[in-house]
């Protein structure tokens, strides 16, 4: 069974690429604290809900049991993480606009995004395991 296909899991994976580029790009503006003239960039973060309301052909739509539930959606794995220069923020006498407590906070909430998606991943893998029969250790 390939779980690369079954729309969450494509959703997942493209969030945890999503996270691991935009460490990347954090570390790069880390890294340059001190270089002057140099302009911290950020990742775009995909508009969610442009994500859910696109068409395509895997589309997860969501049950509504009760009349005060949102409805359903088409939920696709499409869409795309631009890198775009920061705006605002002070620049040093050097010209550089890195703010080292930003990129930091910044940095952690990756990484705690991150650590979020991959312990829903294990557990949607181990939910598909339980639903095959397989034990899920």
């Amino acid at each position: 069974m390939d779980l690369s296909q079954i729309p969450v899991f494509k959703a997942m994976a493209k969030r945890l690429a999503w996270l691991t580029e935009r460490q990347t790009v954090l570390a790069q503006n880390v890294a340059n604290v001190d270089t002057p003239g140099y302009v911290p960039e950020d990742m775009k973060e995909p508009d969610f809900r442009k994500v859910l309301q696109e068409g395509g052909t895997s589309k997860l739509r969501l049950s509504t049991t009760a009349s005060g539930h949102f409805g359903g959606r088409p939920v696709s794995a499409n869409g795309s993480g631009n890198s775009s220069k920061e705006k605002g923020g002070e620049k040093s006498l050097s010209g550089n606009a890195v703010s080292l407590e930003d990129q930091m906070l910044k940095v952690s909430q990756t990484a705690s995004d991150y650590a979020l998606m991959t312990n829903l991943y294990r557990k949607q893998v181990g939910m598909v395991k339980t639903a095959l029969g397989h034990s899920s250790g």
